[in-house]
């Protein structure tokens, strides 16, 4: 929690991540604000702020007197827009370089393809 962005986005991103990875599961309840609050030692507000984005944007909702929980639907919510900043922020940039030395889009897929299979 230290990467020079706003303490609420990062609060908002660690849950969408734990979302994504299914330690949070559709339907399944949130840590609360206080709780969020201690665990990383922040200003229960700037929990608040985060979680309440995440409601916005519909990924969680609040059950009255309960808490919040996780959206139906909200992990693929998150993993089409996770793609999207992934292609706009790596993707793009790549094809643009590749270009600019003269290679094709499959040249650049099949060096792709040599590279993955390094794993």
């Amino acid at each position: 929690m230290d990467d020079g962005r706003p303490l609420f986005l990062q609060i908002a991103e660690q849950i969408e991540s734990s979302i994504i990875d299914g330690s949070l599961p559709e339907e399944g309840q949130v840590p609360s604000t206080n709780e969020l609050a201690a665990f990383h030692r922040i200003n229960p507000a700037t929990a608040a702020k985060g979680v309440n984005q995440l409601v916005a944007d519909g990924v969680l909702y609040k059950r009255r007197g309960i808490g919040m929980f996780v959206s139906t639907g909200a992990r693929t919510q998150l993993l089409e827009r996770r793609r999207e900043e992934f292609a706009k922020q790596f993707i793009a940039p790549l094809l643009a370089e590749a270009r600019k030395l003269g290679m094709e889009a499959e040249h650049v897929k099949k060096m792709i393809d040599v590279w993955g299979d390094d794993e």
